[in-house]
């Protein structure tokens, strides 16, 4: 049975946007009704080869859809036309014929129809929460009611530029020790399995009696190995993967491992430093734009992405909702809130400058983040040149220690 989209207006003047099964279009209707409901529209499910095949590659509208720096140029486009004093629809239609992303001119398109219904902007914005998420549409939201909505898009543009920056910062400090590491594994794979295997194999040839080092016999063993147990291991290392993400699904899983993340040499400093930052320009963005702070706490928690996190995040709702100030359970969260962070968030709490407080922890760990990518490019760079040197040092010793014996040997 088809699924049919609709948009109603209950006694009250609320628009409603759902969904119904049902036969026909008709069918819909009269249900509707039935239920004393004013219909502003109601949309045909799509049919056609999109309804029951997923196309691959760039054809499938699933892989169409904007990332966080597409979102983010919108919301600035949109906040400069607003302030401009353009209509919303307007502004809608002209990004919709501007933007460059084609998933995303099918989305605005969208959005603009459902405006132009009377339905407000961020309950439009809502029928696509994989490409706007809470924070936006809170935002958003916050902007209508206020009337403010221009500078509240200006303020989520600033934000998600800080947040593509900080993911883009923490990204490149792990681009080059994975590019590294995967060419480390590929040489060390193809020593071990070209190389080593022949050279053995001469060695036998020349004294078939020579007694092998140590060493030569481990690697030639391991080339043995990797030569007839190769889908073995890409089979063991998929079931890894897997049940991997399988244990991070569970919650014991993502504690576990987020606590690990948190705890772990040189990288774990800079996550926490990265969760600190985000924390605070999330915060300080939803306190600004006039979400109360049981919302804000909720949202926070939300886009933390780490368990640990989330707890602690709780632990401070929960406090707020019974009165009390969210500084007293987050310095109970030394895993978490460093005594800086809890110390600035009570005085922004006693004073009424909440946000303020936050802004500027915000910028204080802005700058630990850089300082911190920086410390981890100049520690892993001699870690990883000295960790290929020592596979390909050993894989060499290896081979060559049967040759200076036999030499020695023939010498005598």
């Amino acid at each position: 049975m088809p699924t049919f989209t609709y948009r109603v207006r209950d006694n009250t003047g609320k628009i409603i946007l759902s969904t119904m099964e049902a036969d026909t279009s008709k069918a819909v209707r009269d249900k509707l009704r039935e239920k004393n409901l004013t219909i502003v529209s109601i949309t045909e499910p799509k049919t056609g080869i999109n309804q029951d095949i997923q196309l691959p590659g760039f054809l499938n509208e699933e892989n169409q859809l904007p990332g966080l720096k597409a979102v983010a140029i919108f919301a600035r486009q949109m906040a400069t036309m607003i302030d401009a004093g353009l209509p919303l629809v307007q502004s809608l239609t002209i990004l919709a014929k501007q933007t460059e992303h084609k998933g995303l001119r099918k989305i605005l398109r969208d959005i603009r129809q459902t405006v132009e219904s009377g339905i407000p902007f961020s309950d439009a914005l809502n029928k696509y929460p994989r490409v706007f998420d809470r924070l936006f549409l809170n935002l958003v939201r916050a902007g209508e009611v206020s009337g403010t909505l221009d500078t509240v898009l200006d303020r989520v543009a600033i934000f998600k530029e800080k947040d593509l920056a900080l993911r883009g910062k923490i990204k490149g400090a792990l681009t080059y020790p994975t590019i590294v590491l995967v060419f480390a594994l590929g040489v060390t794979y193809f020593l071990l399995t070209t190389i080593v295997p022949q050279f053995a194999k001469m060695i036998k040839d020349i004294n078939p009696s020579a007694d092998l080092p140590p060493l030569t016999r481990f690697l030639d063993a391991v080339s043995q190995f990797l030569q007839n147990q190769t889908l073995l291991i890409v089979a063991i290392g998929i079931a890894a993967f897997f049940a991997f993400r399988y244990y991070y699904r569970t919650d014991n899983g993502r504690h576990v491992l987020d606590r690990l993340k948190m705890k772990a040499p040189v990288i774990g400093n800079l996550i926490s430093k990265a969760s600190l930052a985000s924390f605070s320009n999330t915060l300080s963005l939803l306190i600004k734009s006039g979400v109360n702070i049981i919302e804000s706490l909720d949202i926070v928690r939300g886009t933390s992405n780490n368990a640990i996190v989330e707890d602690a995040l709780t632990n401070a709702k929960n406090a707020v909702m019974q009165g009390e100030q969210m500084s007293q359970p987050m310095a109970a969260a030394v895993d978490v809130f460093p005594p800086m962070v809890v110390s600035m968030v009570a005085i922004g709490e006693e004073t009424g400058g909440l946000d303020t407080m936050l802004d500027k922890v915000a910028q204080y760990y802005e700058r630990e983040v850089d300082e911190a990518v920086d410390q981890l490019t100049a520690a892993i760079e001699p870690i990883m040149i000295i960790f290929l040197g020592f596979i390909v040092g050993l894989i060499v010793a290896g081979m060559f220690l049967p040759m200076f014996a036999l030499i020695d040997e023939l010498a005598k």
